[in-house]
């Protein structure tokens, strides 16, 4: 029905039927309105009324509350997460890895290129860089025609309600003071970023992996020396029945033998447990049983660490990370900075009528183009452009403090690692003497034993004492090269060492 223009205060039938329906539609917001300065309710009324229009049914979530029901409607799909790893090893090896046929002997630095090439968390980083490397084509898209169009009708209030309207649209940024080549520049900083992040899960694999197997071989040195024990307090325990049943010693000391075995047993089996957690740990790591590999911990470990070198801060990842975010800072700050000039564009646009007029140039089935310069600015928008500005010049700040962060970081872990094993090295001399003269002492304490000068319990102290010196030293000697493992990791040493430059990890290299 089409309405008729009114020229006096008469009012047709439509404008009748127009004004009872915005009467009727307001009347509950009028009686509200009346109610609020009397009740109190009123303005929750207006409220419930006005959320029942406007808001989705869906409840509001809660600030205050956890609901576990709603965090846990979620799928968990583990099919991509093989527990043996698809993927070739070594130098040599061809074709994909096969668990069933691994050679006992598998090396230090194949277990280490396995789990890379498997580890969650690398493959995450890596898709990681892949959708940065995006957004850097997403800022570039700014340097190109734009170009828009679409189908539009009339308006739907007044005449010609059946006519649609075609327009193509095509913009083209001539000059913006930069500020398209800033947006660019801070994603190809971020991308450096997210590359830099590749390389601490690199290291942090590499290290797990290294660390896994150096604990393993210590444990598996430490059960045997606990074994050692359980064989020599046995002898001690046996020759203690002996006497006592010819009653040449006490009924005491087989009972006292008997404990001192019973504690190297309990001993075997502290040490046995903490060498299958470390097993079970690089299973997880390489996704194949790894307890009948025979392990050997390669020299290049304690040759090519450089302790004593000063670190070469540009190699470490960390480091490369935390300049990169300084760099996004800055490109940030200056984004920020040129937001408030124009931008200057050259525009084009075509339209054809349908079924009407074209509003542009008023014309039946009206064909309708233009070409033309624009310059669009933000004059004002209540200081948020300052406001911007100082939050970039803030994180900018705050970027350099990570960088001095990081510095202190692996200056105090350098310092700290070293000092460990000057102090390792010094404790294993020391224990080397003590175990020689355990060993003498325990030669002396049998020679007396038999003559009656000596107890049982000084047969079975210098029985401990000997495998306790045995203990530490292996401690020790373990205890040097996990630290050297650490070393490698906090220098950004991993990629030489553990020979990961220029193979594909994941579809991805690295290039020194």
């Amino acid at each position: 029905m089409r309405l008729r223009k009114m020229n006096g205060p008469e009012v047709g039938r439509p404008r009748k039927n127009k004004c009872n329906f915005f009467c009727i539609l307001l009347l509950p917001f009028s009686i509200g309105s009346v109610y609020a300065a009397d009740t109190g309710t009123a303005q929750s009324t207006i409220q419930k009324t006005l959320d029942k229009i406007f808001l989705p049914n869906k409840p509001k979530p809660s600030a205050e509350k956890i609901n576990i029901t709603e965090l846990s409607k979620y799928n968990l799909d583990t099919s991509r997460v093989q527990e043996m790893p698809a993927v070739a090893y070594g130098r040599t090896q061809q074709g994909n890895y096969n668990p069933n046929t691994v050679a006992k002997n598998l090396s230090f630095i194949d277990a280490i290129h396995i789990a890379v090439q498997r580890r969650p968390e690398i493959t995450q980083s890596i898709a990681t860089v892949a959708s940065q490397n995006a957004n850097i084509d997403l800022a570039n898209a700014a340097y190109y025609p734009q170009i828009s169009g679409g189908l539009s009708t009339a308006d739907l209030t007044k005449g010609e309600r059946g006519r649609q309207l075609v327009s193509l649209n095509a913009t083209q940024m001539l000059y913006d003071f930069g500020k398209t080549k800033s947006a660019v520049g801070i994603e190809e900083a971020k991308m450096l970023q997210e590359q830099a992040n590749v390389l601490v899960n690199l290291d942090e694999v590499s290290f797990d992996v290294a660390n896994a197997i150096i604990n393993i071989k210590r444990y598996q040195e430490v059960a045997k020396i606990a074994q050692q024990q359980i064989a020599g307090v046995s002898r001690i325990a046996e020759i203690a029945n002996l006497r006592a049943t010819a009653g040449i010693s006490s009924q005491a000391d087989p009972i006292q033998a008997k404990s001192n075995l019973e504690a190297a047993e309990s001993n075997l089996i502290v040490q046995e447990t903490q060498l299958r957690q470390y097993q079970q740990r690089l299973r997880t790591l390489l996704g194949f049983d790894v307890s009948q590999i025979n392990w050997v911990i390669p020299d290049r470990i304690l040759t090519a660490a450089a302790l004593y070198d000063d670190p070469d801060f540009k190699m470490i990842p960390s480091m490369m990370q935390a300049q990169a975010g300084v760099e996004v800072a800055k490109l940030q700050k200056q984004q920020s900075k040129l937001s408030a000039y124009p931008t200057l564009n050259v525009k084009g646009s075509l339209s054809q009528a349908v079924n009407g007029r074209n509003p542009n140039n008023d014309e039946d089935d009206g064909l309708y183009n233009s070409i033309m310069l624009e310059a669009t600015s933000n004059f004002y928008q209540g200081g948020a452009i300052a406001a911007q500005t100082r939050a970039a010049s803030y994180a900018e700040e705050a970027a350099k403090a990570q960088v001095n962060t990081v510095y202190l970081d692996v200056i105090d872990q350098v310092r700290m690692i070293r000092e460990q094993i000057e102090n390792k090295k010094r404790q294993m001399s020391i224990l080397v003497q003590r175990r020689e003269t355990t060993v003498r002492t325990k030669e002396l304490y049998q020679e007396q034993y038999k003559l009656g000068t000596r107890t049982v319990v000084d047969l079975l102290n210098a029985e401990q004492a000997i495998h306790s010196a045995a203990q530490e030293i292996v401690t020790s000697q373990y205890d040097i090269y996990s630290a050297l493992a650490q070393y490698i990791q906090v220098t950004g040493r991993s990629r030489n060492i553990y020979e990961l430059n220029n193979i594909s990890i994941q579809g991805f290299e690295v290039q020194p």
